[in-house]
């Protein structure tokens, strides 16, 4: 049997190019290796951590979904479903906290640096998101889990988990293994420090901009001093920036990418990216108009993506319920 792989993605607004390629791009990647048996699932329950209404949240989980078919990912080769729609993982997430330590929790670095930025929007449900990452992870006895670096802590605390409930009350659980793949953390186009995010849009391409929308966010991102086109992330952090997009988006490496450049300026180059970024999008914005024209079959893709999960999910719990001791009829 090939090794199993669970990750998903917070429905949370519209999706950019760092989502793209550190996310969805990378799932069909995953997906179409044939090395793993894919389970991806959009995180609503964690969605709920922003306050979205529920339109935006209605909205956002269709988006989320169509984005999903039209970049590639295949329910006929991966497991897609609604994290909302498999009740075993907010029960198996209460008894994961029952393991939990409140300094386990606050430690998380995620939680604390949003409880700085954003003190009067931090909620329990911030702190507690680990924890409820993990039992998405060990319902399904998932091997590996694709996540960037940024991520580890989080998958740390469902290994830790596992180990603890493991002792406690016996062998049940898989303790899963981060899979570190190869896709840039892609910054802002308007201030390469931070990371590309929905919430500065100006910085951030997104999915659905159109053709001259890219040109023009391209055009106007910022570059460093001098001509030369050379991958330098210390030196040159905006145009490495810039260049690690063009690689990600092709099979060149950043050298060959520096080489194929070498002898153009600044504006040429940002005018190939912005070609290659238009050429890249066209057919998934061409695919989700298509797919967004027959809602019920996302609808069926979803449904039919619950019921497996749901009969593992179900079978699992089960099991850990015995293994505590609760009464099983």
């Amino acid at each position: 049997m090939k090794p199993r792989l669970i990750s998903g993605v917070q429905p949370t607004g519209r999706l950019h190019l760092g989502n793209y390629l550190g996310a969805l791009k990378n799932f069909v990647d995953l997906q179409n290796s044939e090395k793993y048996e894919c389970f991806f699932f959009i995180a609503d329950l964690h969605a709920l951590t922003e306050n979205p209404t529920p339109s935006d949240l209605k909205k956002n989980v269709f988006d989320l979904a169509l984005d999903s078919l039209a970049v590639g990912l295949d329910p006929h080769k991966s497991v897609m479903f609604l994290q909302s729609q498999i009740p075993s993982h907010e029960k198996l997430f209460w008894i994961l906290n029952t393991l939990t330590s409140p300094g386990e929790a606050e430690r998380m670095t995620q939680f604390k640096d949003k409880s700085k930025t954003q003190a009067k929007s931090v909620n329990l449900g911030l702190l507690n998101y680990p924890i409820l990452m993990a039992a998405d992870v060990l319902l399904y006895d998932a091997e590996f889990v694709p996540v960037g670096e940024d991520q580890l802590q989080h998958l740390e605390i469902t290994r830790t988990l596992a180990r603890k409930f493991n002792k406690k009350f016996g062998n049940i659980f898989v303790e899963p293994e981060a899979l570190l793949t190869n896709t840039p953390r892609v910054m802002s186009l308007d201030e390469p420090n931070k990371k590309m995010s929905k919430s500065r849009p100006k910085g951030c391409l997104f999915l659905d901009d159109d053709a001259e929308i890219i040109k023009s966010k391209i055009k106007k991102a910022v570059t460093d001093s001098g001509k030369e086109i050379v991958y330098d992330p210390k030196r040159k952090p905006a145009l490495a920036n810039l260049i690690s997009v063009y690689s990600a988006l092709t099979t060149w490496s950043t050298k060959t990418v520096e080489a194929r450049f070498k002898k153009m300026s600044y504006r040429e180059f940002k005018d190939r990216l912005a070609e290659l970024i238009i050429r890249h999008f066209e057919p998934i914005q061409k695919n989700k108009k298509e797919l967004a024209k027959n809602l019920d079959s996302v609808k069926r893709v979803l449904a039919s993506g619950a019921k497996t999960a749901n009969e593992i999910a179900n079978q699992k719990l089960l099991e850990i319920k015995k293994k505590i001791g609760f009464l099983v009829y």
